[in-house]
């Protein structure tokens, strides 16, 4: 496995989805299509646009590699490695105008994601994890990445992105949790694992995510120390039901609730 060129061409997909998505942000005339049956699940031509980029990148750079986007779907290769990628994880929060998505990009093999990038382009901060880095480089320059450890429960930062958490069975669980921590905020999609990463919060509860949602944040947190896990405490590469936390103490006593539910 050629290391160096996975983390090269995972940078230049993420620069040329930063070239192709901020056109559209906070653009007076842009408009979203709602893919949902019921409720609300916006995709704007940012969404398209930039995954085309980001696939034109990896047609050039990375033919044989398998690829997997949340708006063209799946396209197989022969190299073993499949690009996992979401051109704009939160298009509520993008077509709002609120700089709390990003750009996600995973390289994964059969046993779950070995790299990720999640990218936020409108504040140029782009956090990457696996093949032996973590790091952000943002507008404060260049740094280590490193989840802040242990914590008790009733001293942990949690956030999620809904606050119905999934079902109505997943969100009162998510409650119970909410009700023993110090401070429970929302709506911040993929970022909220990048501050796990950064050492700024402690838990990320999410249900219902895809497998475009998750793998990018999994491997950034858990390059820098962070645990990711689904709510029975086994792998979340696959997406539903994910718990985040900065260290074990806080993620087993989340994990003691969550667990609960079937």
């Amino acid at each position: 496995m050629d290391k160096e060129n996975i983390v090269a061409t995972a940078h230049a997909v993420a620069d040329a989805a930063r070239e192709a998505v901020l056109p559209f942000f906070r653009s007076k005339d842009l408009s979203a299509d709602n893919k949902a049956g019921m409720g609300f699940d916006p995709v704007t031509e940012g969404d398209r646009a930039t995954e085309r980029a980001m696939r034109d990148v990896l047609a050039r750079l990375r033919p044989k590699d398998g690829i997997l986007g949340e708006e063209y779907g799946s396209q197989s290769g022969e190299s073993g490695l499949t690009w996992v990628l979401d051109p704009i994880d939160g298009t509520r929060g993008f077509m709002s105008g609120t700089p709390t998505w990003g750009v996600l990009i995973a390289v994964s093999d059969e046993n779950g994601p070995i790299y990720g990038i999640v990218d936020q382009p409108y504040i140029s901060e782009r956090f990457e994890g696996g093949l032996g880095r973590s790091r952000v480089v943002g507008p404060q320059g260049e740094r280590v990445l490193r989840a802040r450890g242990d914590c008790a429960l009733d001293d942990a930062v949690l956030y999620t992105t809904f606050p119905e958490v999934g079902t109505t069975d997943e969100g009162a669980a998510f409650r119970e949790v909410a009700s023993r921590v110090k401070l429970t905020r929302y709506g911040m999609d993929c970022y909220a694992y990048a501050l796990i990463a950064a050492g700024q919060i402690d838990l990320v509860i999410e249900a219902g995510l895809q497998i475009y949602d998750i793998q990018a944040p999994l491997a950034v947190v858990e390059a820098a120390g962070g645990i990711v896990t689904d709510w029975q405490g086994g792998p979340a590469h696959q997406g539903g039901r994910v718990l985040a936390a900065a260290g074990r103490q806080q993620h087993e006593a989340a994990l003691e609730i969550l667990s609960r539910i079937a």
